[in-house]
């Protein structure tokens, strides 16, 4: 077990952070695994509380650790990273970006009439036949995220025969019905996770979870679908590149809304 340098200029919160991580790496730790408590750490190291509380919140925000309540301090699952605040790609481009395997399970693939927030979201009348397609998304064979989506009928009516449990639906409507997205609008906000989401997304009720709102628009700027997607917060990360060059567009990143 390696000490800690008090003579070091380091912080002894920042060494005792490096002393874990080079443990955790040593010992092959693996997600779900525990590692020791605030009160076995100071003995230990013999250090403080704070030293102990500082090195492991670090460790928490930068996603290697996940502390429970009741139950002890356990290696986290890597979070996936995200892209999707600054351009507009799905989740299964988004995945495939970055070398993973995204699966759906495809709870509902139906036409259904359009009620009054689908209507205005898609500027159509209240009544209009809608696509709904419900998946819930899988990596590495656990439950990622819950996406309901719909678009007008109209606009793919074979879709109700395609098979989207490894499809791209973006990649879909542009390359086989000539619907080509140009840009779109998405939200993000907190919440957390109701009896039906904790179930379908295997967490327990209660847990933080991200919700992402779209609308995507086509080439006349006519919406052409619009999404909501519940992401567990335990294995999701957002990431959005900043610009602040001279003449840069600025786009508001947070909006006041009321939840629907």
């Amino acid at each position: 077990m390696p000490q800690l340098d008090r003579d070091s200029p380091l912080p002894l919160y920042y060494q005792l952070k490096q002393a874990l991580l080079s443990d955790i790496k040593h010992r092959g730790l693996q997600p779900g695994d525990r590692i020791p408590g605030d009160h076995e750490l100071e003995r230990r190291y013999e250090v403080s509380r704070t030293v102990v509380r500082q090195a492991l919140s670090d460790m928490e925000a930068a996603g290697v650790i996940i502390r429970v309540n009741g139950k002890g301090t356990f290696i986290a699952h890597p979070k996936t990273v995200e892209g999707l605040a600054q351009s507009l790609t799905g989740l299964f481009e988004d995945a495939a970006a970055r070398g993973a395997e995204l699966v759906s399970e495809v709870r509902r693939l139906e036409v259904v009439e359009a009620e009054s927030r689908q209507a205005e979201l898609l500027q159509v009348d209240v009544g209009t036949p809608l696509i709904a397609l419900e998946r819930l998304r899988f990596l590495d064979g656990e439950p990622w995220a819950l996406t309901i989506t719909h678009l007008p009928f109209a606009l793919a009516p074979g879709l109700l025969d395609e098979d989207m449990r490894r499809q791209s639906l973006y990649l879909l409507l542009e390359s086989r019905y000539g619907v080509q997205l140009t840009r779109g609008r998405r939200s993000i906000e907190a919440t957390t996770a109701d009896a039906d989401l904790a179930r379908s997304l295997r967490v327990p009720r209660g847990s933080a979870l991200l919700v992402i709102r779209n609308v995507s628009f086509g080439v006349n700027g006519h919406p052409v679908e619009e999404f909501i997607a519940y992401h567990r917060g335990d294995r999701s990360r957002l990431e959005v590149e900043l610009d602040r060059r001279p003449g840069a567009v600025v786009h508001p990143l947070v909006h006041g809304f009321a939840t629907p």
